[in-house]
Order: C-alpha cells, then structure tokens, then sequence
C-alpha cells in the first residue's frame, strides 16, 4: 500500500497541501494517508475532519514522513524534513526551483524525486492540475478587495441627490489568470477598468471583461507570445515606447494592480518612480510580483508603503495564502488530479510513465541529480 504523508507548513504558509475532500479520494485510490497533528489549522480544518476523511494523525513531522512514499507540501520543505524522507520518496510541492540552488541540490543529494508544481506545463490535459492558475485566481481577486478596502472613496458611481460619486479607476498590469480575475472583480465593484499585457491574445480576453485594453500593439507586440502560453520578453525599444504609453494613463488612475512574472526571472519594472509620484494623493498600488522584486520602482517586498505624495503600495509575498482555506482547497486538487496519473489503480502502486509530457516538466530532481532543463542548461558546458 501506497503511503502518504501531510506535513505542517512554515510560519509564513497558512495553506495545507491536503483537504477532507482529496483524502477520502487518496483512500479511494488505496493509499495509506498520515497528516501531522494541526496541519490543517490555518486553513480551518481540524484534525478531527481529517481523521473522518479517513486519515491518521500523527504528532509530528517526523513520524507522519517515516517510511513514506509520497510527500505533498505547499512550500519545498525545510531541512529537517528532507532528512526525514527516504531515497525514492515522491515530493509534490512549489519548490521555488530558480531560488535556493543549494536547498534544491540538497533534496537531490537526498535521493528524493521531487515534483514543481509550479513548472506545470500549460496544456489542456494538465489545466486540472495547474497550481498557478488556481492560486493566481484568488490572488487577483483578494488583491482588488485589499486595494479597495483601503481606497478612501466608493469604488462604483453613485448618483445621489446630493451629487454625483464618479468610480474609481482601476489598471491592471497583466492580463493572465490573475490580471484577468483582478479585472473581473474591480468590474463586479463598480469600477472602470483599464489593462494591459504584452501578449496579443489578452486584448480580447480583455475586452470580453468590459475592460479596455492599453498598449503599443506594433508588429513586435503582435508576435510577443511563446507557444506555452507565456509572456516574451519585450526589446527594449518596445519597452521604452510601452513605458510612455502607461507613464501617461498611470497617471489617472485610482488604483494599479500588476501582476507580471516571467518564469526564472526578476519580475519586469514596470511602474518608475517618476510614475508614482504622478498618481494622486490616496491612490493604491497592488504588487503582485513582489516575490520576485517587484513591478514597481518602490516596491517593499512583503511591506506596505505609502510614498510621500500618498500613494500606498501593497507588496504581499502570500497573497492567495490570506484566502486560505479556498487556496489551499484548491491546491489539493490540483495535487490530485497529478498524482492520479501516477498510480496504478489495480495493483495499489507508483506507475511514474517518465515519458509523460506532464511528468518531464515538473520533474525536478531523479536518482540523486537535478533533471529539469531550465535547471541543468547552464551547467552543459562543464559536463564531460
């Protein structure tokens, strides 16, 4: 019988890797499930509605990882814990693979064979599984109601005896799952939005929210897409002539969410500080890549600032982690729906298929070695 362990996260990670729910699945499937005495506490699930699903509680890390042989996490776990598994060990997580090289070399030294969920590749097949997409969607929309919860005016027009309240005036910085769900939910409040991606297909996306679309769309912008669905990135002639573009339409707006990443860099600078300084006074700015330094000139990663012409800009490092209990439901899934495709139902067993698309592209690290192409490319040249 396959055994699967649940471990408790870190001080900063609120979701657990598990639900009530994908339990009862994992046990449908045959496997053993151990979950670590209140690992589900800051997602609201307590140990008892775990242990009716059908798990075993146990009282620590060490004794829910002991003779495991798959380990789902949210975050790559911490030292002690990779200890504690054994050679062989299926690892599921977000393992940030383009931070911490060491700790990532240490899980491979390990004998572990480790999973990115967040390198799932964006193919129809793997949408079920894909953890960006999920933990995206609420993070657009929980980025909307903090901006809005601290803008000191009414977010939709009112028409009143008293006058006329104007709405407020909303940009979103890209235009993928969780631009488009920011959109949708400043849209829902009453707002007029405006956005802007360097990707072509975001305009009728876009569009189809009731949002206008911002850009320089020149024939560089028209070809500004990778086959996997993801942004390009941008010459810097094209940037220069973007950045004037949203120079002069940031200046107007209320509030600004940005959400650009490109996968294994620095998040792009988008917003200047010269572009801060010409919003006014009580205007908001969302960072959602500050994880990865940030899109804007003044962002504080993990802080909240207020500039000194007022505006404030938010820098959340977990924004889906603050919607919890839906984040981590449906991360869970998401381990799921992968994992399935690595069992055999009728013999109760791993059935890795590593020629499976899904499986090469999150496959991090296998027989003591880190695997994954984007991770070993810089290293072929030294390799005999």
């Amino acid at each position: 019988m396959i055994t699967l362990a649940v471990t408790a996260e870190g001080e900063g990670e609120p979701r657990v890797a598990i639900s009530p729910e994908t339990v009862k699945k994992f046990k449908a499937l045959g496997m053993a499930v151990r979950i670590q005495a209140g690992a589900g506490a800051r997602s609201h699930v307590s140990d008892d509605e775990f242990a009716e699903a059908g798990a075993e509680i146990v009282p620590d890390a060490k004794a829910a990882l002991s003779g495991a042989d798959i380990v789902l996490k949210v975050r790559r776990p911490p030292a002690d814990e990779v200890a504690a598994m054994g050679a062989g060990t299926v690892l599921a997580a977000m393992l940030d693979p383009f931070g911490d090289r060491a700790g990532l070399e240490a899980i491979a030294e390990a004998g572990i064979t480790a999973f990115a969920m967040e390198l799932m590749p964006r193919i129809t097949r793997a949408q079920s599984m894909d953890v960006l997409s999920s933990q995206s969607n609420l993070a657009g929309y929980k980025a909307v109601v903090d901006a809005a919860a601290m803008f000191d005016r009414a977010m939709p027009m009112m028409m009143t005896a008293a006058g006329t309240v104007p709405p407020a005036r909303v940009f979103v910085m890209g235009a993928g799952v969780a631009g488009l769900q920011a959109i949708a939910t400043a849209r829902r409040l009453g707002a007029v939005v405006t956005a802007t991606d360097v990707r072509p297909a975001a305009k009728e996306q876009v569009a189809s929210l009731g949002a206008k679309f911002i850009a320089v769309e020149d024939e560089e912008f028209r070809e500004a897409e990778t086959a996997g669905g993801y942004a390009k990135e941008m010459s810097d002639e094209y940037k220069r002539k973007q950045a004037a573009l949203v120079a002069e339409h940031v200046a107007g707006q209320d509030i600004v969410i940005t959400t650009a990443l490109i996968p294994g860099r620095p998040a792009p600078r988008l917003i200047t500080a010269d572009m801060v300084a010409s919003m006014r006074s009580g205007a908001i700015i969302v960072d959602l890549a500050a994880e990865r330094g940030g899109n804007c000139e003044l962002t504080r990663p993990g802080e909240t600032v207020t500039t000194d012409n007022g505006v404030t800009i938010l820098a959340p490092l977990n924004i889906a982690g603050e919607v919890a209990v839906n984040a981590s439901a449906l991360y869970a899934r998401n381990l799921l729906a992968f994992l399935t495709i690595m069992i055999d139902k009728d013999k109760g067993a791993l059935a890795i298929d590593w020629d499976d698309e899904i499986v090469k592209g999150t496959l991090i690290a296998r027989d003591g070695r880190i695997v994954h192409p984007m991770l070993t490319e810089n290293e072929a040249g030294g390799a005999s």
